[in-house]
């Protein structure tokens, strides 16, 4: 398995943002995290990509422990990416490249691959700041596919994006999807039915369901009613 969290756990003061979590990966598959807001897929998800230290439980990626040089395997989008207004997109890309060790030829080639990722030819050259929420949106998308990382962990990629930008990036997915292990978590419930293979759904920071879409979705060949109950909603 490329992603593993194995009995994930995390609190803040003495709110239980995550407890007990666990679940897998693969490459070929690109997996939802699906929950009402504060579930616990966003804290979840940093675990997995190394930013956030788990307070019990394990992340792994390619089989090892989350760390420094496994994090070179993830590629991560988090929550509402903000930061470095005054970089323009290409300083931003040229920055995250070299925080990845990456110089010449395969920093050329990788910038290349970040702004065909965020369809950003356009805007290479103006700053962060000075652009809209959808453009900052996808320099950052650029940043996760920049290394051409064999795991991908997105959290809500088409927020800001327009319909044509939202089916560019999900065609783009599931074609990363051919090599990759690909995370991503949505409030679109379309969206993780026309895109996804598995939903994990999260309910007050525990595991309420995980199943392929075909065995969640309800008696009506929709993912609505099940997941309004599993996850509590309404």
């Amino acid at each position: 398995m490329l992603i593993e969290a194995d009995h994930l756990a995390k609190r803040f003061g003495d709110k239980t943002a995550v407890s007990d979590v666990s679940f897998m990966a693969a490459e070929g598959a690109i997996v939802a995290l699906l929950g009402a807001n504060g579930a616990g897929k966003s804290t979840a998800m940093r675990m997995l990509a190394g930013f956030l230290a788990p307070d019990a439980g394990e992340a792994r990626i390619l089989g090892r422990p989350v760390s420094r040089a496994a994090r070179a395997s993830i590629g991560y989008l988090p929550e509402s990416p903000t930061g470095f207004p005054d970089l323009t997109v290409r300083e931003f890309l040229v920055f995250a490249a070299e925080a990845r060790g990456l110089r010449g030829a395969a920093r050329r080639r990788a910038l290349e691959r970040a702004i065909e990722a965020g369809d950003l030819a356009e805007a290479v050259g103006q700053p962060l700041g000075t652009l809209s929420q959808g453009w900052r949106q996808r320099a950052w998308i650029g940043q996760a596919f920049l290394h051409d990382p064999p795991v991908l962990i997105l959290d809500e990629p088409t927020t800001a994006l327009d319909p044509g930008q939202k089916r560019r990036l999900r065609a783009r997915l599931r074609e990363a999807a051919k090599t990759k292990a690909i995370v991503v978590s949505t409030h679109i419930l379309e969206e993780a039915e026309t895109l996804c293979d598995r939903a994990i759904v999260f309910r007050d920071g525990r595991v309420a369901a995980d199943g392929s879409i075909s065995e969640l979705v309800d008696a009506g060949g929709r993912l609505t009613g099940a997941y309004e109950t599993l996850a509590g909603v309404s």
